[in-house]
């Protein structure tokens, strides 16, 4: 596959040389959180055909984006990973994340694909340093099948898929009711009030989250126009 390009001598320009393609962003998207292999992604990427996620795996190899690794026991099974070069796009798709909760994400469309474990970026996207500093707690998130976790340590988080050890909190509760959350049309107090979302634990820990993790409220781009 040829490999398109600005043709500019440009940092921003080079860059979208390398990451601009369709896919190849949420593909790093989904790698920030982890090593995955070929079929996670293709769960995750639902409209992403398995030619297509393949050449886009080989783009980010041949560019040194990503590389090949074998997972540890027990699976043991071959994914990909981020390179350095990789990882340091974080904070870029960090950004894009708030941008779009303001100006982008409005209501969720007919027939648009939600996945839960995209809120492991989400939740390090809107992570409040300032509002954690001196806070220490886990928090262990129950979405239908999905679970995962975050761990807050004095103005630092660290969030991934999977079980926390040890979680001073645990939040439980469907996938619709999470896209709700997530599109911010309603709180978790409200929904824990209705019975459709539980929560155990340290209650100090659990009052604390809407501090912690502050999702930028939605703007209107254009004067009369939904977001």
């Amino acid at each position: 596959m040829d490999q398109r390009t600005y043709n500019q001598y440009c940092a921003t320009a080079r860059t979208l040389d390398l990451v601009g393609e369709r896919w190849t962003l949420l593909l790093i998207r989904e790698l920030l959180t982890g090593p995955k292999r070929f079929g996670d992604l293709q769960g995750s990427l639902r409209g992403l055909g398995t030619g297509l996620l393949a050449a886009r795996l080989k783009h980010l190899e041949r560019e040194g984006l990503a590389h090949k690794v074998t997972l540890p026991a027990p699976a043991r099974t071959p994914a990909y990973a981020l390179t350095e070069a990789g990882r340091e796009l974080g904070p870029a798709v960090f950004a894009l994340a708030r941008w779009g909760t303001k100006w982008a994400m409005g209501e969720r469309r007919p027939g648009e694909a939600f996945h839960p474990g995209w809120a492991v970026l989400a939740m390090e996207a809107f992570f409040d340093p300032e509002a954690a500093a001196g806070v220490r707690a886990g928090y262990e998130f129950r979405v239908g099948e999905h679970v995962f976790h975050v761990r807050v340590d004095d103005g630092t988080v660290d969030a991934g898929h999977g079980p926390a050890e040890h979680p001073d909190a645990v939040i439980e509760t469907d996938e619709d009711v999470f896209a709700a959350l997530a599109d911010g049309r309603s709180s978790l107090a409200d929904q824990i009030a209705s019975g459709a979302a539980s929560a155990s634990g340290d209650q100090d820990a659990l009052r604390r989250l809407g501090a912690l993790f502050r999702r930028p409220s939605p703007a209107v781009r254009v004067p009369g126009q939904g977001a």
